[in-house]
């Protein structure tokens, strides 16, 4: 059993998790991913480390609430117990010093960019950091990405910022103002990925995505979340979960994530309605 030592709502249907885990803790690198359960009968749920303290022996992730296990995993408090707390699995980021480097994330992106933006700006780097939200309010960290970033954007839907554009029409804007990006590294939502992909695909500008395909045990063993990459299948938990954007089957890897989406509103509804524990 793991121990929760922090859990709390950063914003809207997003939360923060830390989780007592030294053994955890004293591997993590940027990039890495965990696996957990939020009880004996939930699934085991990939997300990637926003933060670790080798001191403490804790590792922070944040998730957003979207089915039974996240909805399960955002009632638990400080001081409950989870069955399954394993990593860090997954291949860590490739930290260099690229020259400027463009990191982009949202809704759960956000956290997990952290990391990266951190370790690349202690390698040399110019930061750039580039955020997507929907509204101002699902905002959050920005005083952690703003301490490793040397500029800091942000694209939302209301007008609370200056860039209401979504984040790939802001970021082909940051690249006609001169600026010279060196690599892209972008986290979030498949479709942010995505887009972020194609906004730098014409200038070649080497970009990475961390994929989060469909993935049940993240060792390798099931097959789950295998991905196209260029002309090769690779498995996003033992292969990445970082790839070259340019190189991704984006639309088998879309219709692959859309595999259990009604299988998974059926149990959200379930849950909800007490028709099984």
């Amino acid at each position: 059993m793991a121990k929760i030592i922090r859990r709390e709502k950063l914003v809207p249907n997003i939360h923060l998790i830390e989780i007592e885990s030294p053994e955890v803790a004293v591997k993590c690198r940027p990039g890495q991913f965990v696996i957990l359960m939020p009880d004996e009968k939930g699934e085991r749920i990939p997300l990637t480390v926003a933060d670790w303290d080798r001191e403490k022996g804790t590792v922070t992730a944040v998730f957003m609430v979207v089915g039974t296990s996240t909805h399960k995993l955002s009632l638990l408090e400080s001081g409950s117990e989870i069955p399954v707390f394993v990593g860090p699995l997954g291949k860590a980021s490739t930290i260099e010093k690229f020259g400027t480097v463009l990191c982009a994330g949202g809704c759960f992106g956000i956290g997990a960019i952290y990391p990266i933006a951190r370790a690349m700006k202690e390698a040399g780097n110019k930061v750039i950091t580039l955020l997507d939200v929907k509204a101002n309010y699902l905002l959050y960290w920005e005083d952690r990405l703003r301490a490793v970033s040397d500029e800091f954007f942000v694209s939302s839907r209301d007008n609370y910022y200056d860039c209401k554009d979504y984040i790939p029409k802001v970021l082909k804007q940051v690249l006609k103002d001169g600026r010279k990006i060196d690599r892209v590294v972008s986290i979030g939502c498949t479709y942010l990925l995505y887009t972020c992909a194609e906004a730098t695909r014409p200038l070649g500008i080497k970009t990475i995505v961390s994929l989060n395909p469909v993935m049940v045990d993240g060792t390798g063993m099931c097959g789950a979340c295998r991905v196209t990459i260029g002309d090769k299948t690779k498995f996003a938990c033992v292969d990445g979960p970082d790839f070259d954007g340019h190189l991704v089957k984006w639309e088998e890897l879309f219709s692959r994530r859309k595999s259990y989406f009604h299988d998974e509103i059926r149990s959200l509804c379930y849950w909800e309605n007490k028709v099984f524990p």
